[in-house]
């Protein structure tokens, strides 16, 4: 059985998981209409796997015999600027988001809650590859010139 306070927290992070789907979605619209195809496709795949998130978390509450409730979601931003400023936010994003999962393990070992540490160890970990792919992703546009943003936007759109 999961406590109250882990079963809220991971809710609260639930929340924070769906809203940053919401960025990334936000995101995609923007490239798209800026024309940056593949940057889209990038952003719709990371939309869709911070959703993925979000119900990963729901249903280890539900299995553990908790409750799932989700929140209200804040707006997002719908105007980002250049393809370089918004993976420095997606890069800034992910660091927050991983202080976020870092205080989650906190409190499941807090409460003492070595099924819930190991859950989330796994998003730790994923977190960390989030963060150095967003940073390569900032290193290369910094690198690439005008046309090569478009290389860039090319590659991105190769994720699978």
């Amino acid at each position: 059985m999961i406590t109250d306070k882990l079963q809220k927290a991971i809710n609260e992070q639930i929340t924070a998981e769906l809203w940053s789907s919401n960025l990334y979605l936000a995101m995609s619209f923007f490239l798209a209409r800026k024309g940056y195809p593949g940057m889209t496709v990038w952003m719709k795949k990371q939309a869709a796997e911070e959703h993925r998130h979000a119900c990963r978390m729901a249903e280890y509450i539900i299995s553990r015999g908790g409750v799932v409730k989700l929140d209200k979601l804040d707006v997002v931003p719908n105007d980002f600027g250049t393809p370089l400023e918004i993976f420095k936010q997606v890069y800034d994003h992910e660091c927050r988001v991983s202080k976020m999962i870092d205080m989650l393990v906190d409190v499941a070992s807090a409460e003492k809650d070595h099924a819930t540490q190991d859950f989330l160890w796994g998003f730790v970990r994923e977190q960390v590859e989030e963060e150095a792919q967003a940073s390569n992703i900032v290193d290369m546009l910094t690198h690439a010139e005008s046309a090569g943003v478009c290389v860039v936007d090319e590659r991105l759109g190769q994720r699978i």
